[in-house]
């Protein structure tokens, strides 16, 4: 019998429906067409983005699909984030969401709004000392916070298989069991040449970062420029077998999460 997945707002999803779902995604032709599917088929659809080109090219193709509205958008600040990243919050909010009367939704780690008074919470340099529970507070947490304040149903997110790692293998919709919500990956198959192109060609803003060899930007302490030949998120966690944060990979926090609740 197949799998049933009890979701968010009384959603079920049956393994078989989920693999349907992926089957039809592969042969559509274009991400406008997998990200017309998703406005078509879920109530409750948001983005969740911390500004890479991926989620910008969403961003910009979303806005292009939906005259007089959007689809709401979650960024997690970590409160470590690189100035530019944060003045590019300002940039897409004015550009995108503003003129339809719409914010970026912002969602912070429990109990601080500042650096400095996470820091004088949990410690200086947790990233260092206890890396899984600084992933936990400031990125898992707040994301889990974000999908059942909001109600949310599904994620379009920005990962693609070329970025290598855990997303090798990704489908274009996966079930996120422990937040009990749907993701959809609609540039799942993109490479980062066609991402950056889009970017071009259609003005998207952008990191600043990118012109000094960035490819793929999270918190200022984890990132690094990428040198030639390296895949683009050699440059996140250098020297370290992780590739993930945590919140795509929420199994690794399920007891974190639970005790949260």
């Amino acid at each position: 019998m197949s799998k049933t997945y009890e979701l968010n707002n009384g959603i079920r999803v049956t393994q078989e429906l989920l693999d349907h779902w992926n089957q039809s995604l592969s042969k559509m032709e274009s991400a406008e067409d997998i990200l017309k599917w998703s406005l078509a088929t879920f109530p409750h659809l948001f983005q969740t983005t911390a500004f890479g080109l991926t989620g910008l090219v969403t961003i910009d193709m979303l806005s292009k699909l939906q005259k007089d509205t959007i689809v709401p958008l979650i960024f997690i600040d970590t409160l470590h984030h690189f100035p530019q990243t944060l003045q590019l919050l300002k940039v897409v909010e004015d550009k995108y969401y503003k003129p339809k009367g719409k914010s970026i939704q912002v969602f912070q780690p429990e109990g601080a709004s500042t650096e400095a008074e996470f820091a004088a919470k949990y410690g200086d340099f947790l990233w260092e000392k206890e890396e899984d529970k600084y992933d936990f507070l400031v990125k898992v947490e707040p994301a889990s916070r974000a999908y059942k304040s909001l109600g949310v149903t599904a994620v379009l997110t920005g990962r693609r298989k070329s970025q290598g790692g855990s997303r090798s293998n990704l489908q274009f919709v996966e079930i996120d069991e422990i937040n009990e919500i749907i993701k959809i990956n609609p540039l799942a198959s993109w490479d980062f040449q066609q991402v950056k192109q889009y970017i071009d060609t259609n003005g998207v803003p952008f990191n600043e970062l990118l012109n000094y060899g960035y490819k793929s930007v999270g918190d200022y302490h984890s990132t690094q420029p990428v040198a030639e030949g390296e895949d683009e998120r050699a440059g996140r966690w250098k020297d370290k077998a992780k590739t993930e944060c945590g919140i795509h990979e929420t199994s690794r926090f399920a007891e974190f999460l639970k005790s949260s609740k």
